[in-house]
């Protein structure tokens, strides 16, 4: 354990000096605009003079600090679909995208236990969202976690006025802006039940994330009782911090558009401690582990670049130029880490493998995924090419000398390349894209470390007390007959 946090406090370091041009700017404890949506189009459906008498002459204004209800006229129908579109696009990412880049990987008897794995974290944590976790990260309350004004989504509403609406009668241009719905004051274009199913489908993926290190051993009662109490008290909490205008890191400037540290830095440092709680699978660099279909993973990894485009241009929350600026500069560095961890691998091992492109470009959408909305191609390419290249050795070099068992690389791909990210944004952010929020390497440090250490330290807590309960761990012999035939009594012929 001593070696293992020399090693990882080493390579932080060495990822994380500030240079010379990277000191903080005056105005980097301004909050980042990443996540906010520009104002209402007030001019884009205004009732006629006809209007009923109900209707308010004067709408509404959105509140720029926390939910508000305003009229139907008011949501803008271009960044809705888009909103929409971006939800189901990075649904896809988790269920199938990667239940099949994991299911892929693992052996043949673990498979359907490593796509169930998936597809329950996908109810489990919607049914969480609902009840509580929308609540406590994105709506006002303390800099750490948000309030309870949004349980069980109360509050969060569409109404149409029926009564109003008949007395238009033949007047459809004033029916259509009769009606009143809930934004929030993070997307104030679009109605709130779009903006918080589509922020759930990261809560979905960040836990699901994480499965990649403990796959093959985990008892599938322990890994409901983990992700349904991490996703609670880790994910939204550190979702606040970063994203909602009144928590620490977005108040001190932490720049991170789509997820970086929230989705990837979280979900890889616990990802870690999975790994050294579990402890590494029976056979671990004695029998052969190797993935059984990478035709599931390469159609999987497919998958998760495409519903890529959604996570990061989506999180403009804006059909507009800086969610086309996102999904360029996403395209752009997903492609260079592609290259740059194959060409890596070709040269130290002597050819170039179907996992490892597709490992690197996993690395650049993680990578790439802080820095979206803040830089402009140029800069994602670097950004992909440093984390093709830091990662592949992180998944292969780091790991072998550290010893610990990351069973589809959750740490040395998405911590790792989220670090990269996340510092290489400090680099890089433009002030022609957001108005005028730098970045800064020390800033993003911040952030990187408190995630690391919250993450990291809450996550092996929750670990150590369900082991010392229910246990976390199948039995030997279990794992020998694998998960899909002892944990489900299934299995693929």
């Amino acid at each position: 354990m001593i070696t293992l946090s020399r090693s990882f406090l080493f390579a932080l370091l060495a990822l994380s000096v500030p240079p010379a041009w990277a000191d903080p700017p005056a105005d980097a404890t301004s909050a980042p605009a990443a996540r906010s949506a520009p104002a209402p189009e007030t001019a884009a459906a205004v009732a006629p003079a006809a209007a009923p008498a109900a209707a308010p002459a004067t709408p509404p204004a959105p509140s720029a600090t926390e939910p508000s209800v305003i009229l139907n006229s008011q949501i803008n129908s271009g960044d809705t679909a888009w909103m929409l579109a971006s939800m189901a696009l990075v649904l896809m990412m988790t269920v199938p995208g990667l239940a099949l880049f994991y299911g892929g990987m693992v052996r043949k008897k673990n498979v359907l236990a490593t796509l169930m794995q998936s597809f329950a974290i996908t109810c489990l944590v919607t049914l969480l969202w609902y009840v509580i976790g929308y609540s406590l990260a994105f709506t006002p309350g303390t800099p750490y976690i948000g309030g309870l004004s949004r349980l069980f989504m109360n509050g969060v509403i569409y109404i149409k006025d029926v009564a109003a609406a008949a007395a238009t009668k033949d007047t459809p241009a004033v029916e259509a802006v009769i009606g009143k719905v809930s934004v929030s004051h993070l997307g104030v274009t679009i109605p709130e039940t779009v903006y918080s199913m589509f922020q759930l489908t990261f809560a979905i993926i960040t836990p699901a994330l994480i499965c990649g290190a403990f796959a093959e051993r985990m008892k599938f009662s322990a890994m409901l009782w983990f992700m349904a109490i991490w996703s609670i008290i880790v994910y939204a909490p550190i979702a606040h911090w970063m994203w909602e205008p009144g928590g620490w890191g977005a108040t001190a400037g932490v720049l991170d558009f789509a997820g970086g540290t929230v989705v990837h830095i979280n979900s890889g440092i616990a990802a870690l401690a999975c790994a050294l709680a579990l402890g590494k699978r029976v056979g671990y660099n004695k029998e052969p582990m190797a993935p059984h279909n990478l035709v599931l993973t390469l159609i999987g990894a497919s998958l998760l670049w495409v519903g890529w485009f959604g996570f990061n241009a989506g999180s403009a929350v804006a059909a507009d130029g800086r969610a086309g600026m996102a999904m360029a500069v996403t395209q752009i560095a997903t492609a260079a880490a592609a290259l740059a961890w194959m060409f890596m691998e070709w040269a130290v091992k002597g050819n170039p493998s179907v996992l490892g492109i597709a490992s690197g470009a996993v690395a650049g959408l993680v990578a790439i995924t802080p820095a979206s909305g803040f830089v402009m191609p140029t800069p994602a390419v670097i950004i992909g090419i440093a984390a093709g290249v830091i990662c592949f050795f992180a998944a292969t070099s780091l790991k072998k000398a550290v010893g610990y068992d990351d069973s589809l690389d959750a740490f040395g791909v998405h911590c790792i390349g989220g670090i990269v990210g996340a510092l290489l944004t400090g680099v890089f952010a433009s002030t022609a894209l957001d108005g005028g929020q730098a970045g800064s390497v020390v800033t993003q440090l911040k952030g990187v470390l408190a995630t690391l250490v919250y993450g990291f330290v809450v996550s092996y807590l929750i670990l150590k007390v369900i082991d010392v309960t229910i246990g976390l761990r199948v039995t030997e012999d279990q794992e020998r007959e694998g998960l899909d035939v002892s944990l489900h009594g299934e299995h693929v012929e």
